[in-house]
Order: structure tokens, then C-alpha cells, then sequence
């Protein structure tokens, strides 16, 4: 078994490739997150963090490079086997929560473990334990629109979890919070992390947040480079 939970190599993307408007994003970009390690990825708007994600989140793919998740090289898989990947090992978190509105909090963390075939009393259960461990248990029966800010970007995070992925990713996470929502969140986020012991990329302008990760990384010209 891989020690690596991801594994980017030589990633190339260039959209709008051979036009007056061509934009390189990736060029060359090689970044390794281990199992367990919660890895920052920090530039500023526009250098492509988006886009590496995608790519690692088998959500687009690269125009060159590798990706391989628990070692298993992803580059030119089905699109269905692609899907099943995703689904079963990759978690997503946004800078807007995404939540369906016409749905509870426990529903939106209980549904996408029924389409993943899970019995509703097995999933109902774990959508509790996981929206109690980021301390919004007590406002499982409310829709997102009852719910503060913060409560919905809780409730997303558990969403993420809700399949149990080796891999997190999330961009800007806390983008959209005020200072102190952004902290209670981050710190919500962090111990249902390491409470499950599964690894994480997460994009962030907050060199706060970021320097309380294991390891930073920067996005520099395409390249991904230590900090």
C-alpha cells in the first residue's frame, strides 16, 4: 500500500491552448500529500489552486502529469471509473457550502451516503455522530436557511465526510466567514480531521489557519513549491 494518500507529477494545464488568450496554469506542478498529513496550499487568487484541485479531485484532468490516489495511477481511467473514485475515496468542502435547501442538515449528510448504497438507519446514524462531533448535533432537524453561516459550512464539512474519503480537499473553507466564525469553523474542521485520521489539501488565503496545518505549500508560476 502507497504511503501517499495523493499523488500529483508533472501536472500540465493550459486553457484556451493555442489562442491569443492561451493561460498557463500548472506547469509542471508536483506536490505528494501523505495518509494522515493536512498539507496548506496557499497563493493568491488566480494561480491556479482552483484547478490543481480539480485536477487531484479527478473533477477535470490534466493536459499532462499523473495523478494517482492510495497509489493508484487515475490518468486515463473510464469516466465511470473516474466517478467511482471520486465517489469513494475523495471528500469535497467549498468557500459556499452548496447545501440542498429544501432538506435538513441531517438529510444533506445523509444523502449521499443512500446513493452510495448505504441503509438509512446505518447512514441517519452516522450524519448524527459526525454533525455532534462539530458541535452542530442540536440543529440536525433545520434547514440551511435556519442555520448561521458557519452552521452551514459545519454541515458541509460533515457532507464531505459523509462517505469516509482517504482524502479531503477544500478551497477556501472558510472564505466567506468573519474572523472569529472562520476560527470556530477551522478549529470544527481540524478535529473532525484528525479525529478520523484521513489526510487533507486545503486552499487558503489565511496564513493563520495555514501555519497550523503540517506543512505548507505554495503555488508559484505553476509550480508547487515548499514554504
Amino acid at each position: 500500500m502507497s504511503d501517499f494518500a495523493l499523488e500529483l507529477a508533472g501536472l500540465e494545464k493550459v486553457y484556451n491552448r493555442g489562442k491569443p488568450s492561451e493561460v498557463a496554469v500548472l506547469r509542471g506542478a508536483t506536490l505528494e500529500v501523505r495518509r494522515g498529513e493536512v498539507v496548506a496550499l496557499v497563493a493568491p487568487s488566480g494561480a491556479g489552486k482552483s484547478t490543481l484541485l480539480h485536477i487531484a479531485g479527478l473533477l477535470d484532468t490534466p493536459d499532462r502529469g499523473s495523478v494517482a490516489l492510495n497509489g493508484r495511477n487515475m490518468v486515463g481511467l473510464t469516466d465511470r471509473a473516474r466517478t467511482e473514485a471520486r465517489r469513494d475515496q475523495v471528500g469535497f468542502i467549498y468557500q459556499f457550502h452548496h447545501l440542498l435547501p429544501e432538506f435538513s442538515a441531517l438529510e444533506n449528510v445523509v444523502i449521499p451516503q443512500l446513493a452510495d448504497g448505504k441503509a438509512a438507519p446505518e447512514a441517519e446514524a452516522r450524519a448524527m455522530n459526525l454533525l455532534r462531533l462539530v458541535g452542530v448535533g442540536e440543529r440536525a432537524a433545520h434547514r440551511p436557511a435556519a442555520l448561521s453561516g458557519g452552521e452551514q459550512q459545519r454541515v458541509a464539512f460533515c457532507r464531505a465526510m459523509a462517505n469516509e474519503p482517504k482524502l479531503l480537499l477544500a478551497d477556501e473553507p472558510t472564505g466567506n466567514l468573519d474572523p472569529g466564525t472562520s476560527e470556530q469553523v477551522f478549529a470544527a474542521l481540524m478535529a473532525l480531521v484528525r479525529d478520523t485520521g484521513l489526510s487533507a489539501l486545503i486552499a487558503t488565503h489565511n496564513l493563520e489557519l495555514a501555519a497550523r496545518m503540517d506543512r505548507i505549500v505554495r503555488l508559484d508560476q505553476g509550480r508547487v513549491v515548499a514554504s
